[in-house]
């Protein structure tokens, strides 16, 4: 079984994640003595293309088409379907983010394949093919076989370590061939976010609940997030308030991350919340109710007054930043 994988990127470079997932697509076909074939849609260098193969990659497919920067999700769909076709593949692996979510279950339908959404680890099992991934709001794993003969899945962010590799990997030009008429989306403005840490990309995540008492205490927030190059978030009710952006509200009605840590300030841990923030490898949460429903997600909790306990982690981290 070959594997194609969708590598992201963003203004012409790859992140972390798309390292990831290649890292994680190599690690399979180990496994079963297969190749890993990358398709790069957009206007990406060669030098930056190689570094895909520093993960495991064998080819990779370079679409370069201008038409495909409107990010349609029916046109971006029929080229992962045209590739893998192309590349014979039999596992179609892409990113649990927006971008990945929207276009593997019309890629899974063109192909008949079995979909598993959200995949947190290698198979469990290769015959029949299974995945493991987390139900319940992240309280259980369940173990889902696909039974169809191309399988496609969404791997989850920071659920497998980026593993370098020493492959002399192949480019390909690759054209998909589609119509004009593929592309029904059309990009009238764009307006960027820019000068913050984006959550989606961030590394460490510093997020405030009600207990913060209002917008005009978010200063500690915003100072702990400067320190450690961390992005900002909020819970829904915060938002909601209008005490911060939208744009900051994490959950599953808002942004789903996964960052290496996520620090909660006065967040109870409603279930819609835990949603979106539990695929976190280390969560850290400060409450002054020992029974908030936080603690039993986090990995370590501290129950005391955020407006105490917030300067002391703050003075914290500038004793060890000054220690270099």
């Amino acid at each position: 079984m070959s594997i194609l994988v969708y590598t992201e990127n963003w203004d012409g470079k790859f992140k972390k994640l798309s390292y990831e997932i290649v890292s994680f697509a190599t690690a399979i076909a180990k496994e079963i003595n297969s190749t890993v074939t990358a398709l790069s849609i957009g206007h990406v260098a060669d030098d930056e293309l190689k570094t895909l193969g520093n993960y495991g990659a064998n080819k990779v497919l370079n679409v370069q088409d201008d038409r495909f920067e409107s990010l349609d999700n029916k046109a971006l769909a029929d080229a992962v379907t045209k590739a893998a076709q192309n590349e014979e593949a039999k596992i179609i692996i892409f990113a649990h983010n927006n971008e990945g979510k929207a276009i593997a279950p019309r890629v899974a339908v063109k192909m008949d394949a079995g979909l598993v959404s959200g995949v947190t680890g290698l198979p469990v099992n290769f015959d029949p093919f299974t995945v493991k991934k987390k139900v319940f709001t992240g309280k259980a794993f369940a173990n889902v076989a696909i039974n169809t003969d191309v399988k496609v899945i969404t791997f989850a962010q920071n659920s497998f370590d980026v593993i370098e590799a020493d492959n002399n990997v192949t480019i390909e030009a690759f054209d998909p061939g589609i119509a004009d008429d593929e592309f029904v989306t059309k990009v009238l403005d764009t307006h960027k976010i820019t000068g913050k840490v984006l959550l989606t990309d961030a590394e460490i995540v510093i997020s405030g609940g009600r207990g913060m008492k209002g917008p005009e205490n978010w200063g500690g927030i915003e100072e702990l997030a400067s320190l450690l190059d961390a992005g900002l978030a909020c819970s829904r009710p915060v938002s909601d308030e209008g005490w911060r952006s939208h744009e900051e509200h994490v959950g599953q009605t808002g942004k789903i991350i996964a960052p290496n840590l996520y620090v909660a300030l006065g967040i109870s841990g409603a279930i819609q919340h835990l949603g979106g923030v539990s695929s976190s490898k280390v969560i850290v949460a400060v409450n002054k109710d020992p029974d908030a429903p936080i603690f039993e997600a986090a990995d370590y909790g501290i129950v005391g007054d955020v407006f105490k306990v917030l300067p002391q982690l703050i003075e914290g981290v500038k004793e060890l930043k000054a220690q270099g």
